[in-house]
């Protein structure tokens, strides 16, 4: 093992330039080449690389996104893209990859593995913490701060003026970040993908809410499971009573990474390259019951299961 590629892949999340830095860095001490890959495996494919080294990684630490960039490429999981990506790897005389993404980045490693015995470790970087296995991603953390942040703001207009807010935040398949942030700014209720909700329930304790003096609400809805503009809509409609709505949206991937964050990106981005350096493969490493552990990327790349119930229930209890 002589040169090493590093990338990110899918959706950027705070700390991924930790990572990064760690990466090269830890393989520099270690007598390793790095190459950056930039724009994931679109930049593999279409041959956007340069050596990196420690001056490359300066002064990084503390940025959000990724300075290697990031793209979608459908390319790569095709037979064509994979043989160009792997034409373009024996050509810088790459002997390993490590991938720094989400599940979908875990699932287009495991694929290439499988197909050329490259090498391949992912390190764990989703904003929805969503690898199975893994208890924090790089970038949750960061994510539910943000959106807490921006949410305890909010609930000062909630409270002056005394509405009901519908709040919308990312997670298309996951409701991780909504339910975190339900519980921690003690918003009223929550719409999650995992779990059926009643809107008629939910209007019936409102106007009882109201009823009852309580003229503010704070109702948080993951974006795969309910638009806050519906959710607003029929609210209005059953109740009568002024609901506004606020989308967070993609500020929840930006801003600066937690202390959390940045720790962790940086202990697996050694992890990886230790891990390479021992010529182990198809593997993601993450944080698990609190160490650094590696998790087969077939078992990573399955369906994560989080438990919704108990917080659910204990936001719902707190209102």
């Amino acid at each position: 093992m002589k040169r090493i590629g590093v990338l990110t892949t899918g959706g950027d999340a705070p700390g991924m330039n930790a990572a990064i830095r760690s990466i090269v860095r830890y393989a520099t001490y270690r007598n390793l080449e790095v190459m950056g890959v930039f724009r994931g495996f679109w930049g593999l494919i279409n041959e956007e690389l340069k050596q990196f080294g420690p001056r490359n990684v300066s002064g990084i630490i503390n940025l959000g996104g990724t300075i290697l960039k990031t793209a979608r490429c459908p390319e790569f999981m095709t037979e064509e893209g994979q043989q160009r990506a792997y034409e373009v790897i024996k050509k810088y005389g790459i002997d390993g990859l490590i991938i720094i993404g989400g599940d979908g980045s875990c699932r287009a490693a495991h694929r290439f593995y499988l197909n050329y015995k490259l090498p391949c470790i992912c390190i764990a970087a989703s904003i929805d913490n969503d690898i199975n296995g893994v208890d924090a991603t790089i970038g949750s953390d960061t994510a539910v701060n943000t959106a807490l942040s921006a949410i305890d703001n909010i609930r000062d207009t909630v409270t002056s003026m005394e509405r009901i807010f519908v709040i919308e935040v990312m997670g298309r398949e996951s409701g991780f970040i909504a339910l975190q942030v339900a519980l921690a700014a003690g918003c009223e209720d929550v719409i999650i993908p995992e779990r059926e909700f009643d809107l008629e329930r939910m209007c019936h304790d409102i106007v009882n809410g109201n009823i009852r003096g309580k003229v503010s609400w704070i109702i948080v809805t993951a974006e795969g499971a309910a638009k806050a503009e519906d959710i607003a809509e029929k609210i209005i409609e059953r109740t009568s009573l002024e609901t506004r709505v606020v989308i967070l949206g993609h500020i929840q991937r930006g801003g600066s990474p937690t202390a959390f964050s940045r720790i962790l990106a940086i202990r697996l981005g050694r992890e990886a390259v230790d891990l390479l350096l021992k010529r182990d493969s198809d593997k993601v490493v993450g944080l698990v019951d609190g160490g650094i552990k590696a998790i087969d990327l077939e078992f990573a790349i399955q369906k994560k299961k989080i438990e919704t119930e108990e917080i659910y229930q204990l936001v719902r209890i707190l209102t």
